[in-house]
């Protein structure tokens, strides 16, 4: 089934940026939340992001113009009812996931397709809150949306190779390069790179070494574009967290125990970038180790 109309649910960092990429290629976006401010806070963000893209040459005015056109704001899943597929980009939490699925299958229509952008729980699982397990799938986003150009594809155990196909096509068409991730917790990429988040942080409160140098070290020593201190702050600490707990759940292996300190972050309300203090203190003009 071709897709013109995609439903993004969550206005957050996520939200927002799918729902960018998508009225950018060419998609009715209809986006929702909780709160009609949040998706009002959402729609400034994509102008602004806009405007940097602008900026650089990369779209037209006449582009960032139909884009934002594009975009419709709503509280009310029954706004979904034209969506052809609806992704989900709500906070990493399955019950409050599967309660979003099971709310769908009263206003979508019958051939519509729904979308997870869980970072690692299984599709397979949440499929069997929904209606329409065949037409379930993961899509997994990596932040910042409209710079970061993979998408990893997850199919559940009931997923049918049409779905695949179309949302395959969707995310191509947002410009994106899709790879197959086979439905095992936390999929390719957060299988490899959280435990390595993980493991700084466990180096860190040890006292192996500093925030800057552990930092440092990885950056100038294996060549990565930001050290994995840097790196969990923009992920979300506690994105990391929740990932872990189902890596540990999933795999039953004590090496993916969450390191006492990032459990410790996290309770203390630090999540990193997007709530200004992680690792780094960010509400100045540069980050400063918050240790």
């Amino acid at each position: 089934m071709a897709v013109q109309t995609i439903g993004v649910i969550g206005a957050g960092l996520m939200g927002n940026g799918i729902a960018h990429v998508s009225a950018v290629a060419g998609f009715n976006v209809v986006l929702a939340d909780v709160a009609i401010e949040r998706c009002e806070k959402a729609r400034a963000t994509i102008e602004a992001n806009l405007g940097r893209q602008l900026a650089k040459g990369a779209i037209t005015e006449a582009d960032m113009q139909a884009a934002l056109a594009r975009i419709t704001l709503t509280t009310d899943f029954a706004d979904f009812r034209d969506a052809d597929l609806v992704i989900e980009a709500a906070t990493e939490n399955e019950a409050i996931k599967r309660d979003i699925f099971a709310k769908l299958g009263a206003v979508l229509k019958p051939e519509a397709m729904i979308a997870s952008n869980t970072s690692s729980i299984s599709i397979t699982r949440l499929a069997a809150a929904t209606d329409r397990p065949d037409r379930f799938i993961g899509m997994h986003f990596f932040n910042p949306v409209p710079v970061m150009k993979l998408v990893e594809i997850i199919t559940g155990l009931a997923t049918s190779a049409d779905t695949a196909a179309a949302v395959t096509e969707a995310a191509r068409r947002m410009g994106k390069t899709v790879v197959a991730a086979g439905d095992s917790p936390t999929f390719i990429v957060n299988r490899i790179l959280c435990p390595m988040l993980n493991e700084a942080i466990f180096a860190l409160g040890e006292g192996l070494g500093s925030i800057e140098d552990i930092d440092m070290g990885m950056k100038l020593g294996a060549n990565h574009p930001m050290g994995p201190l840097t790196l969990a702050d923009f992920v979300g600490l506690d994105t990391l967290l929740a990932v872990m707990r189902v890596m540990q759940e999933g795999f039953g292996d004590p090496k993916y125990r969450p390191a006492p300190l990032l459990v410790k972050y996290v309770e203390a309300g630090w999540y990193g970038k997007k709530s200004g203090r992680g690792f780094y203190d960010y509400s100045g003009d540069k980050p400063v180790p918050t240790r």
